[in-house]
């Protein structure tokens, strides 16, 4: 087991582990014990009573975010004719059809978010081994395979961002920086997770979010009282 490092010690005398904290006094605990010499991202981990497993208790989509996330994304998309022309008058940073797929299939990811036209996904699908495990695969249901190129670019810029339940039953969604203010991450915070309640499978029985915690990039984890944040969204 790694040793805990000195600021990571006092950063864990800031937090009392076994209370749960209102959604805007854990991420002002989230930003005095962040410590490392880079503005980090914050997170949520959401903890929810679905069993992934089965089919239709997937949770998956996505939310703009009205602060953004605070990092610059890199939009890639495949597109071809007036299309590719559309996507680079948008803003996507790369565009390209069969070079672009050669080039990831060489080792090349330079990029943030992945979006393609409908009729480049039989391409795009031979991508599916290098992109699907990172995350980067376009999807019908996060909107990034679509003609609408433009709203595609540009809702990513702002700070859209894709949440899925992993097999843990957890989501783990980045909704800012420490940088934020508290009260950006609390909108932000509270946009993601009416989102994710929003998106509830009627086959999900019992509690549906069962906990949360916060935490930044290098920093100690904060419980959150699932109650008030709920009650907050209502």
């Amino acid at each position: 087991m790694a040793a805990i490092g000195k600021k990571y010690k006092e950063a864990l005398k800031k937090i009392d582990a076994s209370k749960l904290y209102e959604v805007g006094e854990a991420l002002s605990l989230i930003k005095e014990s962040a410590y490392a010499n880079f503005d980090e991202s914050v997170d949520a981990a959401i903890n929810l009573g679905v069993n992934p497993k089965h089919a239709d208790q997937m949770v998956r989509g996505t939310v703009l975010l009205p602060n953004g996330t605070g990092k610059k994304v890199r939009v890639l998309v495949f597109a071809k004719g007036e299309k590719e022309l559309e996507a680079k008058e948008a803003g996507a940073d790369y565009v390209g059809n069969e070079e672009i797929v050669k080039k990831i299939q060489g080792g090349w990811l330079d990029f943030d978010k992945a979006v393609a036209t409908p009729d480049m996904m039989g391409m795009v699908g031979k991508l599916g081994k290098i992109l699907g495990p990172r995350g980067l695969m376009p999807n019908p249901k996060s909107g990034t395979v679509t003609n609408d190129l433009a709203k595609a670019i540009a809702d990513i810029k702002k700070g859209q961002v894709e949440f899925k339940v992993e097999k843990a039953g957890i989501v783990h969604c980045t909704f800012g920086k420490v940088s934020f203010p508290v009260e950006k991450l609390v909108e932000n915070f509270y946009s993601l997770l009416s989102a994710i309640v929003k998106q509830k499978p009627p086959a999900s029985k019992g509690k549906y979010v069962k906990k949360i915690t916060f935490s930044s990039t290098m920093g100690v984890g904060v419980k959150v009282d699932v109650n008030q944040a709920l009650d907050a969204i209502k």
